[in-house]
């Protein structure tokens, strides 16, 4: 499969069987997306693997944040992926580069992982910058959570859905004129 095609056709599984792939399948396919852009290499990003009862204690650091009884979420997938931005001091490189490293390489793993036959999830809420989960999760003062990956098998009577592919024209624009100082308006921009 092309990357052109792994874009196209990938998808998020919101139900995913108790299959996961191995740790040593992870690193293969987490040495792959470590290679996105990356301006002075500063590799602000780090994962952690979620499985069995770390599930369970992110739950309860779930529940803190949200006084309420332990979350199941984590329960959902078989593996979790913590994406953490880790910033590092840069005169050159800003904290939104350094996240937006960060958030490519989680996008880039989840395409990976959708071509080695895995469902995923891109699980993100108000409780990722909440103090008891970053605490479960070890964080130090220079990292935020940007999510979870939830990972599984695909279940073999889910019939893949298909987005609805964009229509591109209405996203893409031309720089603006030295006569104007809007840009080009696109055609229309629908939401979704």
């Amino acid at each position: 499969m092309s990357a052109f095609d792994a874009a196209l056709t990938r998808r998020s599984w919101s139900k995913v069987t108790d299959d996961a792939p191995s740790h040593e399948d992870l690193v293969r396919l987490i040495s792959a997306a470590g290679r996105v852009a990356d301006h002075s290499s500063l590799r602000p990003w780090r994962l952690i693997e979620l499985r069995g009862d770390d599930r369970h204690r992110l739950g309860k650091a779930i529940g803190k944040a949200e006084r309420s009884r332990p979350s199941t979420k984590p329960l959902r997938a078989p593996l979790l992926i913590a994406v953490v931005a880790s910033f590092r001091k840069s005169s050159k490189v800003p904290r939104w580069e350094q996240e937006a490293v960060a958030a490519g390489v989680a996008h880039t793993l989840s395409l990976l992982l959708d071509e080695a036959g895995w469902g995923v999830l891109w699980r993100t809420g108000h409780y990722t910058r909440s103090r008891a989960v970053a605490k479960a999760h070890g964080l130090e003062k220079n990292e935020e959570l940007l999510g979870w990956l939830y990972v599984g098998g695909k279940p073999e009577r889910s019939r893949p859905e298909r987005r609805k592919t964009i229509d591109a024209e209405a996203f893409l624009t031309r720089m603006p004129s030295k006569k104007s100082k809007k840009p080009d308006a696109p055609k229309k921009h629908p939401k979704g």
